[in-house]
């Protein structure tokens, strides 16, 4: 199977701000590098990149953030023997399969995909390795997802998303990413350009464009 790479780029209401990334699909295995900018709750930038193992079981995310009057860096590992946060061992997190990093619909795609939640009915409760932001630490969060209809005729996959007393049904594309994800945000379309916007010439972002 011929691996699927994407570029995909997220407005973020919930932070006023951006989440994009890179991300490669290889089977059952996901990899990304991605980068976020926001302004609540506090102004923020971070970089990050995940791998998974086969199932689509996080393996590794690398995180560093920076905001006004801090920085932290974050390694977060799991195999057989267990979760470690920088180096850490982290019992409380052991049955997690996933991580989760707050306001990034990527993180989204591994339990949906690992679990058919796009084609089939599967309702499934899961502890999740969540990653706050801008701060970065781990903390272990119970969460919920149910397929409520498969894709057709144009319209996309959804699936119910709660963790406490949070709810939000998403939207998914064929491969497995979030389009929509009311109350956090939505996938930036290239679509229709904004009246006067600079299409093309010299200094543009498409300066050979016809």
């Amino acid at each position: 199977m011929t691996p699927i790479e994407r570029l995909l780029v997220w407005e973020i209401d919930e932070t006023a701000g951006f989440d994009t990334a890179w991300a490669t699909i290889d089977g059952t295995r996901l990899i990304a590098q991605g980068r976020a900018a926001g302004l609540r709750p506090t102004p923020f930038w971070t970089t990050y990149s995940l791998e998974t193992d086969e199932r689509f079981v996080t393996a590794r995310v690398r995180v560093e953030a920076r905001w006004d009057g801090g920085a932290a860096a974050l390694d977060l590992r799991r195999d057989e023997e267990g979760w470690t946060v920088n180096g850490e061992p982290r019992a409380d997190l052991d049955s997690a399969l996933d991580c989760d990093l707050a306001a990034c619909p990527l993180t989204n795609t591994m339990p949906v995909l690992r679990h058919g939640l796009l084609l089939e009915p599967g309702d499934h409760d899961f502890l999740m390795a969540f990653i706050e932001i801008p701060s970065l630490r781990v903390i272990p969060n119970r969460q919920r997802y149910t397929h409520v209809e498969a894709a057709s005729d144009g319209q996309a996959a959804r699936v119910r998303y709660r963790s406490g007393s949070f709810e939000s049904v998403l939207s998914f594309d064929p491969e497995g990413f979030v389009i929509e994800y009311p109350q956090l945000g939505r996938r930036v379309q290239p679509g229709a350009e904004s009246p006067g916007a600079r299409a093309s010439g010299p200094g543009s972002a498409r300066p050979n464009a016809t």
